[in-house]
Parts: structure tokens; C-alpha cells; sequence
């Protein structure tokens, strides 16, 4: 590996066999699956398909029955920041714990507390409880489960596939939660009025059996053997930010996705823009286009990742991605046509899945593997953290200088700011596996 970083590859994870093979026709730029070649990668893989939708039924159930309730969105947002402390909490803890123990046992017991948390979601709309207070405990303990499950979840892939393979699994798991993201609340929405909120929950809990069943085959994934015995509290969370601020390359992937979505992701501002620049076109149209327009062109990008996910320089990609997200959404900003302003968010969701995709590698490559927990805590953290400062940022902006002012003037601090970072500090320019 070409970089000053100390880092290790997939320990465990089987020799690429298909690294040398050239891809021929359409193959070229395709979704690059040879992951899904390995079994084992294949069942947390498939896992994934299952519960990306199922959550997002969940994830609409929640505000909707939260609403229905109190007839208030202050209390839907209320509930959003009661689940938002337990992720960041449990997330970092959980990427020690995900250090310390077999990841495989870590999942299949965080798999069962969401799935028993679905659960109780359905009972209590089964039984017409018509509590906030109780939603707003199983929400926290939901995002405490899940804070919990992905470090565990995303650090084991580096020990299923082989290093020159990470950036493909990635683009593949990526490719799968954007799916999701789209089809997941679609589907909530002609459902609901069919079998009704309880079900919603239902169908999301089952699907978690799928995931419990697909873990519970994967192999054992125990720390590596370094002659100490690790432990999971305060002292080891601590000693992850250390080893961040230790190796650059970490940091300033963590410092790019928090540049491109707190000055870039104008998502607070969608409905403003729905209501005063594209209200010809039809307000609801507009809203649901503008939430569906970044979502979809990561999919796109998912799904022609083979165009990008053989590339070496990672440090690179994910400088560029970044600054291509910063000026889509500047060009977003200036459009006055809701065609266009789609597509510009859908050039901003492809680049998002490219920074995502390397990003996710760097912290896999770069990281000792009992480091990669602790990794991908701070990743949770910080990919459930940005896009909710991002909405305090653009909300407070477009109301001093107006949607479409906080639009422009965010993107154009991403170029800048990421342009200005990458030459301040070669660290990331200068990698690559």
C-alpha cells in the first residue's frame, strides 16, 4: 500500500482472485459484484437487501403515528432528537465493543434487540396504546440497538473480503440502503391505508428474522490476536479519537463527509423551495421529487459503480466526489426549473455514493482491524450527525438570506472548504491501496 498511514488490509478476508481479470462490454461499468462471490459476504449482503426496506417502514411508521397522535410536527421532531442521543451514545460505545468481542455474536444479539423492539412497536399500535412517551422509549432503544449493530456490521467486511475488494463491497451495501431509502417509504405509503400502521411494524420485525438467521451463519469474527485482552469502556473510546487524530488519512475522510453535509445537504430547505420557487409545478410534485432526487442518483451510481470502484487512488476519489456533490448542489441552488434542479440533486446523490463508497474503504484499509470498530463508531456518529446540523445551519440561513442564497452559498463553502483542505493537507491526496 502506497501511503505514509500505518494500516493493514483484510487480515482474513480470502486473496482476491479476480483482481487482475479485465472487464469486457457492459461488465466495465456495472456494479461491480465480485464480493458477492464469497458466501459469507454474500449473507451479511443479503441481510442488508432485507432489512434496508424494512426499517424505512419503520422509519415512516414512527413520525406518522407520532402525528396522528398529537396532530403536532414539533413532536415528531421532538422524537427524531430522542433517538438521535442514543445513536451517538451507543455508536461510539458499540464500535469498542465491536473491538473487544466477536462481531458475529455483537450482531446476532443487537439483530435480536431491534427485531424485539419492532415487536413492541406493533404491540403497543395493536393494542391502540396511543402513547408518545412510549414510541419515543422504543425509538431510543431502537437506535441504541442499532448505535450498537453498525460498527460491528460495517468493520467485519474487512475480515470477509479482501482489501482490493472493499470499495466494491461498499458501493454494493451502499447501493442497497439508498434502495431502501427510496422503495422503503413508497411502499410504507401504499401500504398504510391497506393494512395499517400495526402491520407496518410486523412486516419490519419479520424481515429482521431473515437478518438473524443470515448472521447467524456467517463465520466467527473474534479480535485478531494481538496478546492483550481488549475491553470495551471509556478509556478504549478515548483511545480511538487518538488513533483519528493520529493517522491523518482517517481524520480528513471524516472531515470531508462532515464538510460536504453540514455546509452542503439543503434538505431543511426542500419544503420552502417546494412552497415559493417551484410551486408552479405543483408543491406536492416538487417535495417528493427534491427528497427522491439525491436518493436515486446514489442508486444510479450503486449500480454503475464498476465505472469507479477499481480505482487505487481512494484519496483522490473522495476529494473529487466531494467537490463534485458541492458544486451539483450549487448549480441545484441557482436552478429555477424543477427539472433541473433534479437532476443537479441527482449528480449530488452519485457523487455521494462515490465519497461514501471510498471513504467506507479508507477507514477499512487504513485501520488496524482492533481499530475498525471504534472506526466505524465515529462513522455512525458522524453520518447520523452532519445532516441534522445541516438542517439547523440551512433552516437558520434560509430564513435570514432565503432558500435559495443558503443553497448556493453552502455548496460553493464545499468546494472551497474541501478544495482548500486537500492542499493544506496531502495526507489524503497522497493515498491509495
Amino acid at each position: 500500500m502506497d501511503t505514509s498511514e500505518s494500516s493493514t488490509g483484510a487480515e482474513s478476508a480470502p486473496p482476491s482472485s479476480t483482481a487482475g481479470e479485465p472487464r469486457r462490454g457492459w461488465r466495465r461499468v456495472a456494479m461491480d459484484t465480485r464480493p458477492l462471490r464469497i458466501p459469507a459476504y454474500r449473507r451479511l449482503w443479503s441481510s442488508t437487501i432485507v432489512t434496508a426496506v424494512g426499517s424505512q417502514l419503520t422509519a415512516v411508521a414512527v413520525p406518522k403515528q407520532i402525528f396522528d397522535i398529537t396532530g403536532s410536527s414539533a413532536w415528531v421532531g421532538a422524537a427524531s432528537m430522542a433517538g438521535l442521543l442514543p445513536l451517538i451514545v451507543f455508536a461510539l460505545w458499540g464500535g469498542a465493543v465491536a473491538d473487544s468481542m466477536d462481531r458475529r455474536k455483537l450482531l446476532l444479539i443487537t439483530n435480536c434487540g431491534i427485531a424485539v423492539t419492532s415487536v413492541l412497536f406493533w404491540l403497543q399500535a395493536l393494542t391502540g396504546l396511543d402513547s408518545v412517551a412510549v414510541l419515543m422509549v422504543l425509538l431510543a432503544m431502537q437506535q441504541a440497538f442499532w448505535g450498537l449493530n453498525a460498527p460491528a456490521r460495517t468493520a467485519s467486511i474487512a475480515r470477509l473480503v479482501p482489501e482490493g475488494e472493499l470499495a466494491a463491497a461498499n458501493a454494493l451495501g451502499s447501493t442497497v440502503m439508498q434502495t431502501g431509502q427510496v422503495v422503503g417509504p413508497l411502499l410504507a405509503g401504499v401500504l398504510i391505508p391497506v393494512i395499517g400502521l400495526p402491520e407496518l411494524y410486523l412486516i419490519d420485525a419479520l424481515a429482521l428474522c431473515f437478518t438473524v438467521w443470515a448472521v447467524y451463519r456467517l463465520p466467527s469474527l473474534p479480535p485478531l490476536d494481538t496478546g492483550t485482552k481488549r475491553k470495551a469502556g471509556v478509556r478504549e473510546i478515548v483511545a480511538g479519537f487518538r488513533y483519528i487524530s493520529a493517522h491523518k488519512v482517517l481524520l480528513l475522510s471524516f472531515l470531508a463527509d462532515i464538510i460536504a453535509m453540514v455546509f452542503g445537504m439543503p434538505r431543511a430547505l426542500f419544503p420552502q423551495l417546494a412552497a415559493e420557487t417551484y410551486a408552479p409545478y405543483g408543491e406536492g410534485l416538487a417535495l417528493g421529487l427534491l427528497f427522491a432526487a439525491i436518493p436515486i442518483g446514489a442508486v444510479l451510481g450503486g449500480l454503475f459503480s464498476g465505472t469507479f470502484s477499481r480505482a487505487r487512488r481512494h484519496g483522490w476519489m473522495v476529494i473529487g466526489a466531494v467537490v463534485a456533490w458541492g458544486a451539483a448542489i450549487t448549480g441545484f441552488g441557482l436552478s429555477r426549473s424543477l427539472w433541473f434542479a433534479v437532476v443537479f440533486l441527482a449528480v449530488a446523490g452519485v457523487a455521494d455514493m462515490v465519497s461514501m463508497v471510498f471513504r467506507g474503504a479508507i477507514l477499512l484499509s487504513a485501520a488496524t482491524d482492533e481499530m475498525r470498530g471504534r472506526m466505524q463508531g465515529v462513522f455512525t456518529v458522524v453520518v447520523a450527525g452532519g445532516p441534522r446540523l445541516a438542517d439547523v445551519l440551512h433552516g437558520s440561513a434560509g430564513s435570514v438570506f432565503g432558500a435559495r442564497t443558503a443553497v448556493v452559498g453552502g455548496g460553493l463553502l464545499v468546494v472551497a472548504a474541501m478544495t482548500g483542505l486537500a492542499l493544506a493537507v496531502p495526507a489524503l491526496r497522497k493515498y491509495r491501496i
